[in-house]
């Protein structure tokens, strides 16, 4: 049987990402990461929630670190994010689940605990402080 987060997830990729996808990257607090398919090598897009801790990005993961983008950026060891009508190119993938959500604004931690969204994935700016 399939999870209720994994419906949503299905139908937000199938539709609502169609629709929002262009417009979300371009507010406060959201982006699109962009990255390669694991198997096909195609480009893909994706509307994700973002946190901005110094020189790294943390996103959440409300459908789980199971859903395909997060596994292709994990494989790839990068992806980049279109964040404020600015791309970044980030690295080292580090999935991860915080049941107490010290770096995400207090008001939207609630928001994400409400939904027992947990995951996390951090990544780091490529070329800051040493990275590749």
């Amino acid at each position: 049987m399939v999870s209720v987060k994994r419906r949503l997830a299905r139908f937000n990729r199938l539709v609502a990402n169609r629709i929002i996808g262009q417009v979300i990257s371009r507010m406060p607090g959201f982006g699109a990461v962009y990255h390669r398919g694991r198997k096909s090598g195609r480009q893909y897009r994706t509307p994700v929630k973002v946190f901005r801790v110094g020189d790294k990005f943390i996103l959440s993961l409300p459908y789980g670190p199971d859903s395909d983008w997060v596994k292709n950026v994990v494989a790839a060891g990068e992806c980049e994010l279109l964040t404020r009508w600015r791309k970044v190119r980030l690295v080292e993938p580090k999935v991860y689940v915080d049941t107490v959500q010290a770096d995400i604004p207090r008001p939207l931690a609630a928001a994400l605990k409400k939904i027992k969204a947990y995951d996390f994935i951090e990544l780091h700016v490529a070329g800051a402080a040493g990275k590749p």
